[in-house]
């Protein structure tokens, strides 16, 4: 070795060390990890339907691949697979876009990074009610802008207060991101409280919304979608983004799309083309037989919805007979967002004090061998986020787990 020779410099860059990496993608991999181990962890934390890729969907890209279509796409995505998301937004949330007013991406992640990228300054402000989203405030501080966190309560079902968002809008406010139905909640936002919102962003001509509705079509009646888009005013203002990975259980095909006005969807174009390109040919091949299924996925994905209310409604009431956690009872998506912080404060062995969402879940993933998500995660640490994206039985065995955890820390808070 030369002991002159220069010391490598292995800094990173500030953009990179100023991003968290994802719990929820870390959680996932830590139970992975226990499972291949050999312990018999109940994975309650991907946001991952259990569902396999609906038949159809299945078929139409294995014909893909035997019909050749393995070729690059456009930048933007296929012509055919655009004018088919033209058609639905119109036909199912009221909203006319162009095919060249959407750009298809690698899942709906990429699309909100790109938006971010393309339409924040340094310094600009992005507008976030939590709990959010874990990627949110990350992909802000990604594109050099300020995450500005309002928060919520369970007591309005983590519903956005319009007057919290008049009195945070700046100058410098470029972005406010709304999620309905919510990840992590499970909150779905009824179109009045969105029409206040929207009377509010009318009145400061630089803020902009990103309207996320990959979850729009797991619902659960009496509640209903709206896309913000759709409101009077609002068709400028908006870049909606869906996708086919929840409705459709096609995660791993990595499918999503943004659609709003040409000028901002064509910068998203424009740095999709030095970072990727368009999304898998045979992806966008299953993503025209997924909008081919009919209004709102038709049956195959109103079975799916119908599973998911089930395990809603089974969960809701295990959850609701423990005492000291409070629920918000979710309208949509597939997750229950519980107030488990009457449990700080309380000793538990091999682990120490339980003192924030982190600790519990470590305690119950210890104790109980279930995994789930702490809700500092998504800004809001009195909380833990469960995904009943699981067969009923395992949500069933997963809830005694939880219980019998949670009555042994109280019982040994009481020695």
């Amino acid at each position: 070795m030369d002991n002159n020779a220069t010391t490598l410099d292995d800094s990173l860059s500030s953009r990179v060390t100023a991003v968290k990496p994802s719990r929820t993608v870390a959680i996932s991999d830590q139970a992975n990890a226990l499972v291949e181990a050999g312990v018999p962890v109940i994975r309650l934390a991907a946001g991952e339907p259990d569902f396999d890729t609906p038949a159809p969907i299945a078929e139409a890209g294995i014909n893909a691949i035997r019909e050749g279509h393995t070729r690059y796409t456009p930048n933007a995505g296929t012509l055919q697979l655009r004018q088919a998301i033209s058609h639905k937004l119109k036909e199912e949330n009221g909203i006319t876009y162009a095919p060249d007013h959407i750009v298809l991406s690698n899942g709906a992640k990429q699309s909100i990074a790109q938006a971010l990228l393309a339409v924040c300054s340094p310094g600009d402000e992005v507008i976030i009610p939590a709990p959010y989203w874990v990627s949110y405030p990350e992909m802000a501080r990604l594109a050099d802008a300020v995450p500005v966190i309002l928060p919520t309560s369970i007591h309005d079902n983590f519903l956005l207060d319009p007057k919290l968002l008049q009195s945070k809008i700046t100058s410098t406010s470029r972005l406010l991101i709304l999620c309905s139905p919510s990840n992590p909640t499970g909150s779905v936002y009824p179109k009045k409280l969105l029409q206040d919102i929207a009377h509010i962003v009318a009145n400061h001509p630089r803020l902009l919304v990103i309207s996320d509705e990959i979850y729009e079509h797991i619902i659960y009646a009496p509640a209903t979608h709206t896309s913000f888009a759709s409101l009077p005013g609002m068709w400028d203002r908006t870049l909606t983004v869906n996708g086919f990975s929840k409705a459709f259980a096609m995660t791993g095909w990595r499918l999503g799309y943004i659609a709003g006005p040409k000028h901002f969807v064509a910068a998203c174009a424009k740095l999709q083309s030095q970072f990727t390109s368009g999304p898998s040919s045979i992806a966008q091949k299953a993503g025209v037989a997924a909008l081919g299924l009919g209004y709102a996925g038709g049956e195959i994905v109103a079975n799916m919805v119908k599973a998911f209310r089930e395990r809603r409604d089974f969960l809701v009431k295990s959850f609701s007979e423990i005492e000291g956690i409070k629920i918000s009872e979710p309208q949509g998506a597939f997750y229950l967002f519980i107030d488990v912080s009457s449990y700080y404060g309380k000793e538990a062995e091999g682990i120490g004090r339980i003192d924030d969402s982190e600790s519990l879940c470590r305690y119950l993933l210890d104790k109980g061998q279930v995994a789930l998500v702490p809700g500092s995660a998504f800004g809001d640490d009195t909380c833990v986020r469960i995904s009943y994206a699981e067969s009923l039985s395992i949500l069933q065995e997963a809830a005694e787990r939880i219980k019998k955890a949670l009555a042994s820390l109280s019982s040994a808070a009481l020695r």
